[in-house]
């Protein structure tokens, strides 16, 4: 979200709908307040740090929606457009580290926060297959300890924070040309566009220009696109050393927001400082039955894609050790 020009709002309920998405309420008086203490920080800090004059009308709103409307370009007063931008930018980071803060001053097992998410996700996963989406799986999993294991050693950087993967889904549609929608409705229903991980985005699959050229108002859509046509392109190195050239797949990873108020003392005031949601990273696979057999063989396969990333970590491993040659025995003499 911070490197985006302007948000695309046109009214009231779609701002809702996006806080929603980030499980804020505004009709939640505890959620209005943590929004103008988000605000008030953001506000204060490009004060402080640049001297920004920020406007009453951006730093105070009467409605909280009218910042996101106001940045949109959809309400007045719109010569505030793009210092509303710059504060929504600075909220969002300020949201993140104090949810990020919160999640490390309290006692929750990381195996509890996962079972919040999947329950959402799998509830999100049941409202698509009831509206019709042509979902042939849609399926989670956790990385066993010695896979962790396995993947940090294999990278450079051996920090467990930077595992994204370390709870992931797949689904898998019965055509290619269904993944867009379901990506779509996802971004719909489930996540918000802002806590989608940047750089952690592999889409050997789909193309983004053919999927904006089909859209029935595609000259309208290309004018507005804050992003090029040829995205894709801009990849200059491969993902993932390990997989094979042949495998697709259009995976990414999000930050997914997840209310924990029963879990937080009450005693310690800590859902009014920092909220009540906290982040879990989930990694999410999208591919069509098709690709998802072509990649279950040959090089692409996950037990080939295993033995290549065990090689790398043998040989980072055993990276100059000396191996004594045996002694022969006596007998083998």
């Amino acid at each position: 979200m911070v490197d985006w020009r302007r948000l695309f709002f046109r009214e009231p309920r779609e701002v809702d709908h996006f806080l929603r998405l980030n499980l804020l309420d505004l009709h939640d008086p505890r959620d209005e307040r943590r929004v103008r203490g988000i605000l008030g920080q953001a506000v204060e800090y490009l004060r402080k740090a640049f001297g920004y004059k920020v406007a009453e009308a951006v730093a105070e709103p009467a409605d909280l929606r009218d910042l996101f409307l106001i940045a949109s370009g959809a309400a007045e007063p719109r010569r505030y457009r793009r210092i509303a931008c710059v504060v929504l930018k600075v909220m969002h980071v300020v949201h993140h580290l104090e949810a990020r803060e919160l999640l490390f001053r309290t006692a929750i097992r990381e195996a509890d926060l996962a079972e919040r998410a999947d329950k959402r996700i799998m509830a999100v996963a049941r409202r698509l297959r009831e509206q019709g989406l042509p979902i042939v799986e849609f399926q989670g999993n956790v990385k066993t300890r010695g896979s962790l294991v396995t993947k940090l050693l294999a990278k450079r950087e051996t920090v467990a924070a930077q595992v994204f993967d370390r709870v992931r889904y797949r689904i898998v549609t019965e055509r290619r040309d269904q993944i867009a929608p379901v990506l779509l409705h996802l971004a719909q229903e489930l996540f918000p566009f802002n806590y989608v991980v940047p750089g952690q985005t592999q889409n050997t699959l789909v193309r983004f220009r053919k999927i904006v050229g089909a859209h029935p108002r595609a000259e309208e859509l290309v004018a507005a696109l804050q992003s090029p046509l040829d995205l894709e392109a801009n990849e200059t190195r491969p993902f993932n050393e390990f997989s094979a050239k042949e495998y697709r797949v259009l995976n990414f990873v999000v930050d997914l927001p997840v209310r924990v108020d029963e879990l937080l003392p009450e005693e310690e005031g800590l859902a009014e400082d920092l909220g009540r949601v906290v982040f879990s990273l989930v990694e999410f696979q999208i591919l069509d039955a098709e690709t998802l057999a072509r990649n279950e063989t040959g090089e692409s396969s996950h037990d080939r894609y295993k033995r290549r990333q065990l090689k790398k970590v043998l040989g980072r491993l055993s990276r100059g050790l000396v191996v004594p040659r045996k002694k022969r025995s006596r007998l083998q003499e």
